[in-house]
């Protein structure tokens, strides 16, 4: 009995490091700020009902109409409003599903409902999950007794303990498929056909993330609460390897014209390199400053405890920023509505060019964490009602 429990402790502990290495540790930016590490990560697997997708509304079997089991239906309606309220009787009418992530740090496992609708050449989503707090101070600068200031971070943070899960952010992945050059076993597998739990431990505890085959491309859609101002950011990943010069492996950013974040430091990495005119509130808040608000940094303005966000941002203009955004926290819960093109002609995007279409898709929650997230096992579906 004692040796069958030893072998369940063990295989439990490696489906947890598979799914760790799909975590995302804000691949595509050259300014991440300095990693911290997460304290109790719960890392466990999902049990079945967990991972479980359920659908809200029967609308799968229509008059001239029929959708696969489960899968998240589009319908026509009035476009929306972007402003993470979803108010609109194009929300209230249309199906959704609800997909289990579990595994992740801090909550651990979340309840994540779906939507979509359609109207012209756009598609809409809108994303709802339970999230006890909205976790905006991601390593922010803070004013110490003797003058210094210091960028907050987990005592212990490294990449090798699985990155920041203290002082971060909240942040939502979903993985599609790209139509012309599809991953290999996506379709019944999901993202986790492109983890690899292992690889470079010596260096970071979860992994590597790229598609099994050379030609293989995934669509990324990466929401981060403090980064993306009014945004997704569009991302995509392929069959790179990790070398030292291509630490990332196979996540990278779409092409940009401009745009994008930064870290608020000096050169010299001891203090912020900006403020907004007259010094903000001085709690941090709302976790960024925009590029377009910065003024010169002035330290006599602060005093010992005061903060000052640690990141810079503008919003992302190319292919990049395919993907327009509106989002709130409220009363314990998320709610993220962004848009698309039907189709963008971009190679590293699934187009839906087909309204007749299956298309696959994965998603995750990362609860203040930086490479932690909570991971849905499986695949969900997506199609269109005419």
């Amino acid at each position: 009995m004692k040796t069958m429990s030893w072998r369940l402790v063990a295989l439990l502990a490696a489906i947890a490091l598979v799914f760790v290495a799909c975590g995302d540790d804000d691949a595509a930016t050259t300014t991440e700020a300095p990693s911290t590490t997460e304290a109790a990560t719960t890392t466990e697997a999902p049990t079945t009902t967990e991972a479980a997708t359920t659908t809200e509304a029967a609308t799968t079997t229509e008059a001239g109409f029929e959708a696969p089991e489960g899968a998240l239906v589009s319908v026509a309606a009035d476009a929306p409003t972007l402003d993470g309220v979803a108010d609109e009787a194009a929300w209230a009418d249309a199906p959704g599903i609800t997909v289990g992530v579990a595994g992740g740090a801090n909550a651990g496992a979340h309840d994540v409902t779906i939507k979509s609708v359609h109207s012209g050449d756009m598609v809409y989503f809108l994303l709802t999950w339970d999230d006890a707090n909205d976790s905006h101070l991601r390593s922010p600068w803070e004013k110490q007794a003797d003058g210094s200031w210091k960028q907050l971070s987990n005592p212990d943070d490294n990449p090798k303990s699985g990155g920041n899960n203290t002082y971060y952010e909240d942040k939502m992945a979903m993985i599609w498929n790209i139509n012309e050059s599809p991953i290999t076993n996506f379709e019944t597998q999901g993202c986790f056909t492109a983890c690899h739990a292992g690889e470079n431990s010596d260096t970071k505890a979860f992994g590597n993330k790229y598609a099994p085959a050379d030609g293989e491309m995934g669509d990324i859609w990466h929401w981060k609460s403090v980064r993306n101002v009014g945004q997704l950011d569009d991302q995509y990943l392929d069959a790179t390897r990790w070398s030292e010069d291509t630490e990332e492996a196979g996540r990278h950013g779409d092409p940009k014209d401009g745009g994008g974040y930064y870290n608020n430091v000096t050169e010299d990495g001891l203090m912020p390199m900006y403020m907004v005119a007259g010094g903000g509130d001085k709690n941090g808040d709302p976790g960024y400053i925009r590029e377009t608000d910065i003024v010169e940094f002035d330290d006599s303005l602060f005093v010992e405890g005061d903060l000052v966000p640690g990141i810079i941002t503008a919003p992302f203009t190319g292919d990049r920023g395919d993907l327009t955004a509106g989002y709130a926290w409220a009363d314990g819960v998320w709610t993220v509505e962004f848009s698309r093109q039907l189709v963008t002609g971009s190679e590293f995007d699934v187009q839906f060019d087909d309204m007749s279409a299956i298309y696959h898709f994965g998603v995750a929650i990362f609860d203040n964490a930086q490479t932690m997230h909570s991971y849905q096992t499986g695949v969900s579906l997506f199609v269109f009602k005419p």
